[in-house]
């Protein structure tokens, strides 16, 4: 018989031979000694829910051995010659098979939907059969155990019915991804904040699966993206820096995800998913060209692509102070000035007669200082222009980029992309600009929070959430769609208007944005809700990854991971189910750049989870929790304090890493420091030289790769129009 991949829908099944003409099957866990659950002939009535005739069709007399013609249209009824009897389920038979060759012994059950009804049926027709297999080599037992256990299937197939199973257990669901930008974990209520109002976060959170130890592979946005699209530690695929530059700084720089990098979307692409990007890329766009676009979504698995190509920043705002490279900006100003004032020395030294100098070389002076000048202003003066920008596929649709209705063109397109392919199966990612500075935030919702800006603009975000999962509930799709809400980061506490916080709040978890290894920098929300299949209001503490997401989004669809490279997240659906009790990650590693930090040590046994920091960032004030004399702390240099042997933390009694361990003090201590050496030098094994995407020449902006929507320097341009609509 042809064996055929078993569908998540379909009962599970396995074969254990106990005796000459007795096996074992289980049914969802339930043994059923004496048959095999598998594939029959299908007739021309397809899948679905379908209904038992009253009666099937009676062996006509005198049928002894042969097999009776099949009629047009009609399923044919086999008589004992081959063994093969059907029962009949609308055009579909069920087919039960007793040969003399007991590894062959099988009954089908067509869909489980169906298998409680088939199982009622065929125990109260089994006494008109059993005259029919009697005469066969072994089947007097076979009937027997058959007739003795499959009450016993009846009663699984009942229970696995009553707790969902048959809900929506779609072989390919819609998927929805929502990923927030510099959110911290404190800041939406089911994660314990009591005075941001986040209801439809909270609605995913009550009807689904919350994780509490869910972390991010960075702690700032570029390479925390790369992990997510890719399911690998960033330094895996060069998104990780060694210079101080740690995210992508411009449209027109060079960097970006490489090409040879498979991302989540291109295997659910290959899957039959129509794939889309709502909102925020920052993962580069060109390579060698203005329009190469090697790095761009619609390169990198996604069929459709709306939104920032790079990320927001108080530069997309007037009358906002610019935090683009400040202090590099600041000292190019003082250099500038600096040869402004020598020209202009030497000139008046000339007029006056004060100073001998030739006015061929004050024409080179003034000449050089005019063209440094030009060198860098060209690029930090319009950093509106070539930044903040928004793009439809290839396009630039506009430029600048308004950003008062930013947030109406995104959800629109949002909804317009689930209702155009609501059909699916789709993969939707609403990676959103909030809750990154500037803030912008609608008028409906500016004052309306009891945390300023800031906390208006989780409030609209939040808006944004509950109103795609409204359409979602409208066109039927709740049932169908497995959603997912996260954070790229922890929040920006560096990110300051004088007394007024636009920064996240990090819970009771230290540090935040940019600290490698500090809790506060990569513990982040991550919500799961799929009904039906998901258990409602469930809370998991194990840790967890944003990496995951890849292999967990491409089982679902039905995909295969990359064998040729390293997979560093781990498929969900077993802990997010109940199947599994304990996370699959055993150690975590926590980068800073290129710069291991820290490291956990999931410890099963024990259920201790082990944190050891080998570096850490010095803080600005001493004591104050963050850098905020540099607006983010760094990863190497003078900045940092390591430690040998390292600072250790148990997170299971001590979260927000208060209080380290010390040597003296804590019995297992030299052990434990041991085990995560000897991991660390097990995970630096695992890596290979690659091209670094955020070297100092890949990050630089480059006027011939800057995208435009018009002849370059020309670039400015407004394809949207008015046409948002109130939403």
């Amino acid at each position: 018989m042809t064996s055929q991949t078993q569908r998540p829908h379909e009962a599970d099944t396995s074969l254990e031979r106990r005796g000459e003409c007795e096996f074992a099957v289980s049914l969802r866990g339930v043994p059923v000694p004496g048959g095999r659950w598998s594939r029959g002939r299908q007739g021309s009535g397809g899948g679905g829910s379908r209904a038992f005739p009253e009666r099937p069709p009676e062996p006509s007399p005198g049928s002894s051995g042969e097999a009776e013609p099949e009629q047009e249209g009609e399923p044919s009824l086999r008589l004992p010659a081959e063994g093969l009897h059907p029962i009949f389920f609308d055009k579909s038979p069920l087919l039960i098979s007793i040969q003399s060759d007991p590894i062959s012994t099988y009954v089908f059950v067509h869909h489980t939907g169906d298998c409680a009804q088939f199982v009622a049926y065929y125990i109260f027709r089994i006494a008109a059969y059993q005259e029919m297999i009697a005469p066969l080599p072994c089947t007097a037992i076979a009937a027997i155990l058959f007739r003795r256990f499959l009450l016993m299937a009846l009663t699984s197939c009942l229970v696995w019915n009553m707790i969902g199973s048959s809900a929506a257990v779609d072989s390919k669901p819609n998927i929805l991804l929502f990923l927030a930008d510099d959110l911290g974990i404190g800041d939406i209520g089911c994660y314990g904040n009591n005075t941001i109002r986040t209801p439809n976060i909270d609605r995913l959170a009550r009807e689904g699966v919350k994780l509490t130890q869910h972390i991010a592979a960075a702690s700032l946005c570029t390479p925390s993206r790369a992990a997510f699209l890719t399911g690998r530690y960033p330094i895996r695929s060069g998104m990780a820096s060694s210079s101080r530059y740690r995210a992508l700084q411009w449209n027109a720089g060079s960097g970006g995800l490489p090409a040879n990098e498979t991302t989540f979307a291109r295997l659910l692409q290959q899957q039959g998913y129509t794939t889309g990007l709502i909102g925020k890329w920052h993962q580069g766009v060109n390579c060698d060209s203005f329009d190469d676009h090697c790095h761009h979504p619609l390169n990198h698995g996604f069929d459709y692509f709306y939104g920032m190509p790079f990320t927001l920043l108080n530069n997309c705002q007037e009358n906002k102070p610019p935090d683009l490279d400040v202090a590099l900006q600041a000292k190019l100003w003082l250099y500038s000035q600096i040869i402004t004032l020598a020209v202009l020395t030497l000139t008046a030294g000339k007029l006056t007669g004060l100073i001998s100098i030739r006015w061929k070389i004050i024409a080179c002076f003034t000449l050089a200082g005019s063209l440094f000048f030009i060198s860098w202003y060209s690029s930090y003066g319009f950093v509106q222009y070539w930044n903040c920008i928004l793009m439809r596929n290839h396009d630039v649709t506009e430029q600048p980029m308004r950003i008062e209705r930013t947030t109406s063109l995104m959800l629109k397109e949002a909804v317009s992309f689930i209702k155009r392919n609501r059909h699916g199966p789709f993969l939707l990612f609403v990676s959103f600009l909030h809750v990154h500075t500037p803030l912008f935030t609608m008028t409906k919702f500016c004052g309306k929070s009891r945390h300023g800006l800031y906390g208006d603009n989780v409030e609209e975000m939040d808006w944004m959430v509950g109103k795609i999962l409204d359409l979602l509930d409208k066109e039927g799709l709740k049932n169908h769609t497995f959603t997912y809400f996260a954070s790229d980061h922890g929040g920006h506490l560096e990110a300051q208007d004088g007394s007024a916080q636009l920064g996240g709040w990090n819970g009771i978890y230290k540090g935040g944005k940019g600290m490698g290894g500090w809790e506060g920098g990569i513990r982040v929300p991550g919500v799961f809700r799929w009904p039906g299949v998901l258990p409602a209001g469930t809370v998991i503490d194990e840790p967890t990854s944003l990496m995951d997401i890849y292999p967990t989004v491409v089982h679902l669809a039905g995909g295969i991971l990359p064998q040729d490279r390293v997979i560093d997240g781990r498929n969900l659906m077993p802990l997010l189910q109940g199947r599994a009790q304990k996370s699959e990650h055993e150690f975590l590693f926590h980068y800073c750049g290129s710069y291991l930090h820290a490291v956990r040590w999931h410890q099963k046994d024990s259920g201790a989870i082990w944190k050891a920091h080998y570096v850490t960032p010095i803080f600005h004030p001493p004591g104050a929790g963050a850098c905020y004399g540099k607006g983010i702390c760094p990863c190497f240099g003078e900045g940092v304090t390591h430690h040998d042997p390292p600072l250790l933390f148990d997170l299971s009694r001590d979260p927000s890493e208060a209080k380290p361990l010390a040597a003296d003090t804590k019995p297992h201590f030299g052990t434990v420091v041991r085990t995560i050496a000897r991991a660390v030098e097990e995970h630096r094994r695992t890596l290979t030289p690659v091209p670094e995407q955020l070297s100092l020449y890949n990050v630089v902006w480059k006027p011939w790769l800057q995208p435009c929507c018009g002849t370059f320097p020309f670039c400015w341009c407004d394809k949207e129009g008015d046409s948002t609509q109130s939403m």
